[in-house]
């Protein structure tokens, strides 16, 4: 029961992340030379990794897997984000 509860935590927290970071990059982001480095996304899944692991650690049944979620959603939503950047969609009336 608490498997699969913990499971789609992990899950929804990680898919969030993802959407918000990418979000966050594609409009704040936009004109800084921070989204010129390739390893930015690796970087921010890294350090959502680290905020993200004494936060769980407190709670009862979310572990370790809802921090390496919340990373990987980070960490791929920016590298996408800045992939955005590059390559801007085009606004149609």
């Amino acid at each position: 029961m608490f498997g699969l509860l913990a499971a789609g935590i992990a899950g929804i927290t990680g898919v969030y992340g993802h959407i918000k970071s990418r979000e966050f990059v594609g409009q704040r982001l936009r004109y800084t030379s921070l989204v010129e480095k390739p390893a930015v996304g690796l970087f921010a899944g890294v350090g959502a990794m680290i905020v993200a692991a004494p936060i769980v650690a407190v709670l009862p049944f979310i572990g370790a897997g809802t921090a390496i979620a919340v990373g990987v959603g980070v960490g791929t939503g920016v590298a996408l984000g800045v992939k955005d950047t590059k390559n801007p969609p085009l606004l149609e009336d």
